[in-house]
């Protein structure tokens, strides 16, 4: 039987939110974040998968967009301006190490390739900057936005993300051969829009609460929705970060009406977070995989390595213990949205060996970053705390004694 375009979209799509859906609940059951289970479902349903499928694509494509701005908006509403411009100043020395530590190792391993200049500036991206999205979501699954270490973490995704809006601008005119004044100019532009949004989160944030908040729940969604929309837009125009305008815009608004927007908004995020692992698994064709797993894998063992040692140094600067520090390193290891768009910025003007060794390396890390936080934890307790686990009791046989002590 023939199906129309329309029927054929309808079915791939339930399809796919209900295998998700079947998804969650195993890793409900299991007790550990469903991000992984995400990404191999992308990879089975993209192109060369084993159910490949067209239809939802486009869908999907925007609805991830829509997850990363709901994510970070939502993160947003957890710190007050206040929060932020103490946290970015605690943390910009960290910052300032995150970058080095961890975009250092893709230039090297650029220049090991045999890749030229271009290369080895979009590797130094592809490798610093972790993903706001992944972890966003893995501190929401595992309850721990309340943690110590928590704002440590969010204060270098900042940071990250700031860099990002300066990086990015160079990135693009160098790919593309320009440079000069017309690369400056997109660096002044992208920081001039970057600094007015912060100053309106800063300053106007009552102004912004009031034009959102409305009594009714219906008049508040498609208002937050639609400010969310427009304010990443503006960022993502002038080369700045989406995920950057929507963190601003959350911290925007007043501490008073965020639990709210929070029980409104929740349901709406993590369907179009589950879009966002699901695209970028249905982006990656596996049979580009096998050949540039060996060195990905090799490169994301150096990038675990690194993002522990930005965790050690920002939960030192944040005053957390020994295993705040350990679980802010393991929180920062996911790479993702932002590599994969620096892999994309560069297209034909980089080594056609540069996109499926991102793919690769982002699949690896994406599919561990959510992990190794629950992985870190019994590490922590045995090696850092000394805690041994607790030995079974004996079992005593009816009618037998036990001695005394």
């Amino acid at each position: 039987m023939h199906l129309d375009s329309l029927a054929q979209l309808f079915l791939e799509l339930g399809a796919v939110l209900f295998g998700l859906g079947m998804l969650a609940r195993l890793a409900s059951r299991f007790g550990f974040s469903p991000i992984p289970l995400y990404l191999l479902a992308g990879l089975a349903f993209g192109s060369g998968g084993l159910l490949p499928i067209g239809a939802p694509r486009g869908f999907f494509e925007t609805g991830s967009q829509i997850g990363v701005i709901l994510l970070l908006l939502m993160i947003g509403l957890e710190y007050t301006a206040e929060d932020l411009v103490a946290n970015l100043r605690t943390q910009a020395p960290a910052g300032v190490i995150d970058l080095l530590l961890n975009g250092l190792p893709g230039v090297g391993f650029a220049l090991l390739m045999g890749w030229g200049p271009t290369e080895a500036l979009a590797m130094f991206g592809i490798t610093a900057v972790s993903s706001s999205g992944i972890i966003s979501k893995v501190l929401t699954d595992l309850g721990r936005l309340g943690n110590r270490e928590t704002p440590g973490v969010l204060g270098v995704l900042v940071l990250e993300d700031l860099a990002m809006a300066v990086y990015l601008p160079i990135l693009t005119e160098v790919a593309a051969s320009a440079g000069g004044l017309s690369a400056v100019a997109s660096t002044i532009i992208a920081l001039a829009v970057l600094a007015a949004v912060l100053f309106i989160a800063l300053r106007f944030g009552p102004v912004v609460t009031r034009i959102v908040v409305s009594r009714s729940n219906e008049v508040l969604l498609l208002r937050l929705i639609g400010l969310a929309m427009l304010v990443a837009g503006a960022a993502e125009a002038a080369h700045v970060s989406a995920a950057v305008g929507a963190f601003l815009l959350g911290i925007a608004l007043s501490t008073d009406v965020a639990e709210r927007i929070h029980r409104i908004i929740e349901p709406l995020r993590d369907i179009f977070a589950a879009m966002f692992f699901v695209f970028f698994g249905l982006s990656t064709d596996p049979g580009q995989l096998p050949g540039v797993l060996l060195p990905a894998l090799a490169l994301a063992a150096v990038g675990i390595a690194t993002k522990f040692g930005t965790g050690w140094v920002a939960g030192k600067r944040a005053g957390v213990g020994k295993p705040g520090r350990l679980r802010a390193g393991a929180a920062l290891v996911p790479r993702g949205e932002f590599s994969i768009i620096i892999a994309g910025l560069v297209g034909t003007a980089a080594a056609p060996e540069l996109e499926p060794v991102t793919a690769a390396y982002v699949l690896v890390l994406a599919i561990v970053g959510p992990l190794a936080p629950r992985l870190a934890e019994p590490l922590i307790r045995r090696f850092v705390l000394g805690r041994r686990p607790a030995p079974k009791p004996a079992v005593r046989e009816l009618g037998t004694e036990t001695p005394d002590a």
